[in-house]
């Protein structure tokens, strides 16, 4: 699954910080009950959190494209040394190879600068809708019962009572309070998820 560098798996990691965590309501009583969700996959799994990464993916599409086109030259000249390796002259081989490393060298910084843009687009993307998620999930437990509800991709969870895992219990009300953006998810085909390019190696000697 390698091309999934620049897709969730990736970002995930960087989505879920403490403010999401803590409810800015206390509870009115504390029963004892507590629920367990995946922020992770509740947000990524919302209509409005498709949507978002699917105008994410949308949008650079043009810079992915870009990077296998310059991947493809590197992999040319690449052949192109190694082929021609008895046949070149001394002063083209040094030719070839400062242009070589001239390529690699802005692949690298343009492939490093796409992913850092790209992870913070996902980042603001995952911030805005885990504030309101935080909400919902604030007041279905106040509503039902909740002292607490953790989050098993930051903790160990070893078992959930039936009723207690609110995951897609949460992802269905943040979808009926926000309407819009899941009628809009909706009528948008998925993302495909986005290929990463991987410098390429230098010549043999």
């Amino acid at each position: 699954m390698k091309d999934r560098l620049w897709s969730l798996s990736i970002l995930l990691s960087l989505l879920v910080c403490p403010s999401l965590a803590r409810s800015q309501d206390q509870p009115t009583a504390a029963t004892g009950k507590i629920g367990v969700i995946n922020i992770q996959e509740a947000i990524v799994g919302t209509a409005e959190g498709k949507k978002a990464l699917a105008e994410i993916q949308k949008r650079y599409e043009p810079r992915r494209n870009d990077l296998q086109r310059q991947e493809q030259e590197i992999t040319a000249l690449q052949d192109q040394l190694q082929k021609q390796v008895n046949t070149l002259s001394d002063e083209e081989k040094l030719r070839l190879q400062r242009q070589l490393d001239e390529k690699q060298r802005l692949f690298k910084r343009a492939q490093e600068d796409a992913q850092t843009d790209y992870q913070n687009d996902n980042q603001e993307a995952i911030r805005r809708i885990g504030q309101k998620m935080v909400r919902v999930i604030n007041d279905y437990a106040k509503q039902n019962g909740f002292a607490l509800v953790v989050d098993d991709s930051q903790l160990p969870v070893y078992f959930v009572a039936q009723g207690n895992e609110l995951t897609e219990v949460i992802m269905k009300l943040y979808d009926a309070a926000n309407p819009a953006a899941s009628a809009a998810a909706s009528s948008s085909p998925p993302a495909k998820p986005a290929a990463a390019s991987k410098p390429a190696d230098k010549p043999k000697p």
